[in-house]
């Protein structure tokens, strides 16, 4: 039967509504980029406004450390937001009330007043507000990949996956050319003393426009039919202790969001390290980012008929964690064309990593906790993973970061490959497990 309505949804006049469920999703993670990025991108204009210039580099540990704060928050706004919304009302309710309060808060930022103009109260709002961007930015993937892999059938799940994961390296694209205008519109000097507010305010646009998006989707054939037939869960949030794949997926995602957080979030934080400044510094980062959309893209078509998910993801998780240290040694380097070409380079097989999570982690769990279950096990990981900036900044002050780095990024790599071992793949068995 939910088969039945989910082919359906994308033939005649319902694939127009399986494509805007599919841009509802990709449309919040591309904000989600946005908003992460934009944090990082302005990150030595922000501590130099959060904090007294005598703190030296503890105000940029300490402007990092925000983004802790708001990978810790995703794991509250994925547990209450999944458990009262998404698994209750419905994937588009959720959705809906998360892009709002995401934007708005992000947006905030932006107009927080300097540490000159009303002290500590600066980075106190400035963390305020990305906590509460974070419990409703956890809301996002849970919700969203139910959404969307809910909304096709099972042959057409990696494919499309991979392009709504392709929505945080939009977003992320998106804000470092949002940045480099308005440092050309406003010139350096007034781009640093009020211009960067822009990016954060700027965000508000694909807020909204994703709002209308989801406004006027359809909920997934698949919560209707669960809606229809009664079979709603009391305690979505119970329902996902019990599941198998819970703790394997919270180590996996664990390993892969650290890399995540120690790679693309913390390139823009090394060009300050190594030197890469001015133009280059938005060039370098555009060109990287660029290249990881190729690898997710890539990741889809290569991949778009393979329903053993989880052997895909431990395969690329190896060639992506092997040459680690190849990566970081040649990659740290005061070249502009040697730091873009070799992160691009690393950033291509990272991103192949993601382009099949959002229907590895949608099938393997149960369709009466899956907002809940897939958002709470991967912001989960985002809770240690959160940490990575922290701890490479920390690291740079005191050890060889090279090193460091290099370990970390093994470490966090061995975690996830456990993790996917130890995980449950339902992907290739008959029938089609998103209806369970």
């Amino acid at each position: 039967m939910v088969e039945d309505l989910i082919k359906e949804n994308v033939l005649d006049k319902g694939r127009l509504d399986t494509r805007k469920q599919i841009l509802a999703a990709w449309g919040g993670w591309l904000l989600d980029g946005y908003s992460s990025i934009a944090y990082l991108v302005v990150i030595f204009i922000l501590a130099a406004s959060l904090f007294p210039s005598s703190l030296g580099a503890w105000a940029l540990i300490l402007t990092v450390g925000g983004t802790s704060f708001g990978a810790a928050a995703r794991v509250v706004g994925s547990t209450v937001l999944g458990n009262y919304i998404g698994d209750k009302i419905g994937r588009k309710a959720l959705l809906t009330w998360s892009i709002v309060g995401f934007s708005v808060f992000t947006a905030s930022i932006g107009l927080v007043p300097s540490y000159e103009s009303i002290g500590l109260f600066s980075p106190v709002l400035v963390y305020i507000f990305v906590i509460f961007a974070g419990v409703f930015a956890g809301a996002e993937y849970g919700g969203g990949a139910s959404l969307a892999m809910e909304s096709v059938p099972k042959e057409k799940r990696n494919t499309v996956g991979a392009f709504v994961q392709s929505g945080f390296g939009t977003g992320y694209f998106l804000v470092v050319l949002v940045a480099l205008s308005l440092e050309h519109f406003f010139g350096r000097a007034d781009y640093m003393a009020y211009g960067w507010r822009w990016v954060f305010i700027i965000a508000l646009i694909p807020g909204l426009l994703t709002l209308l998006v989801r406004y006027i989707s359809h909920e997934s054939p698949v919560f209707e039919e669960m809606h229809r037939k009664n079979e709603v869960a009391r305690t979505p949030a119970r329902d996902m202790l019990k599941q198998r794949m819970f703790l394997p997926a919270i180590l996996m995602m664990t390993g892969l969001l650290f890399i995540n957080q120690a790679t693309f979030s913390f390139y823009p934080v090394l060009t300050g390290y190594v030197g890469i400044i001015g133009n280059n510094y938005f060039y370098a980062l555009l060109a990287i980012n660029f290249i990881s959309l190729i690898g997710v893209w890539t990741g889809g078509i290569l991949f778009a008929n393979d329903l053993r998910r989880r052997n895909v993801m431990m395969t690329l998780a190896a060639i992506f964690i092997v040459p680690s240290a190849i990566y970081v040694y040649l990659g740290y380097s005061t070249s502009f064309v040697q730091f873009t070409v070799v992160f691009s380079v690393q950033a291509f097989f990272e991103a192949m990593m993601f382009s099949l999570l959002p229907a590895f982690l949608s099938q393997n769990f149960s369709k009466r906790s899956r907002s809940t279950s897939v958002g709470v096990s991967y912001n989960s990981g985002a809770v240690v993973g959160g940490l990575a900036l922290v701890i490479l900044t920390l690291e740079a002050k005191v050890v060889d970061l090279k090193l460091a780095w290099s370990l970390d990024l093994y470490i966090a790599g061995i975690a996830m490959l456990v993790g996917l071992y130890l995980s449950v793949d339902r992907s290739n068995q008959k029938g089609d497990s998103i209806n369970e």
